[in-house]
């Protein structure tokens, strides 16, 4: 039975999450993560996707990101995944699936989760133990975005209405950090991502299939988050 082919609506944000199979460790090297990276910097910019925020687990990679036509992640995330696997396998002799079957996604509403989900993505290494800050975390974007460089980032506007320029933006947006995010917010982030669902409420849920004509996963019930 074939799969189900994925619908990407463009101009909307998507967190995206892939693992390794098996849980398995896909980056061993630096030299693996830069490698991953400089995939996604080419496939993204041939194939039409806006990069804002990104984290290179050991064994698992997020990224945040606006594709500019429907096939536009579908595209990247499978000539990365194939390229970055021949890659991997030839360097550690090794044969088999890299990647543990399609990667997940979900919609974003960007006036109340798109910041959240950024932070929630960069904070991945500090919730893991592995570092006590973002900034300490070599393979995220954090950095970029909180103190600026050069890097293949796009802009997002939720990002830009933090300030009036680029120095007021990372000031803001390094204030985010000081204050952990709420459980609820971690909770319906990482559901979503289990499941493919959204990441919005069910208005906001309504609002997209009402304009766009599809059918979306469930969002999380409850009290709906103040945009």
């Amino acid at each position: 039975m074939p799969r189900r082919k994925r619908m990407y609506l463009p101009g909307h944000a998507y967190h995206l999450v892939q693992r390794g199979n098996n849980r398995e460790v896909c980056f061993v090297e630096p030299e693996n993560y830069q490698f991953y990276i400089e995939l996604w910097k080419e496939c993204s910019i041939r194939y039409g996707v806006a990069v804002h925020a990104y984290c290179l687990m050991t064994n698992h990679v997020h990224f945040l990101v606006t594709p500019e036509e429907a096939d536009s992640i579908s595209k990247v995330m499978s000539v990365v995944g194939s390229r970055y696997a021949y890659y991997f396998n030839k360097t550690y002799k090794r044969t088999g699936t890299v990647w543990e079957g399609r990667h997940k996604s979900s919609l974003v509403h960007n006036e109340c989760y798109f910041l959240t989900c950024s932070r929630y993505i960069e904070l991945n290494p500090v919730t893991a133990n592995m570092v006590s800050k973002p900034e300490q975390y070599r393979w995220s974007s954090y950095v970029v975005n909180a103190w600026g460089g050069e890097s293949c980032l796009t802009l997002h506007a939720e990002y830009i209405k933090l300030g009036k320029d680029n120095e007021s933006r990372r000031f803001a947006y390094r204030e985010l950090f000081t204050s952990p995010i709420a459980d609820h917010d971690v909770h319906l982030i990482e559901r979503a991502s289990d499941y493919c669902h959204p990441i919005g409420d069910d208005s906001f849920c309504l609002q997209i299939e009402e304009k766009y004509g599809i059918r979306l996963g469930q969002s999380a019930r409850g009290r709906p988050k103040k945009c």
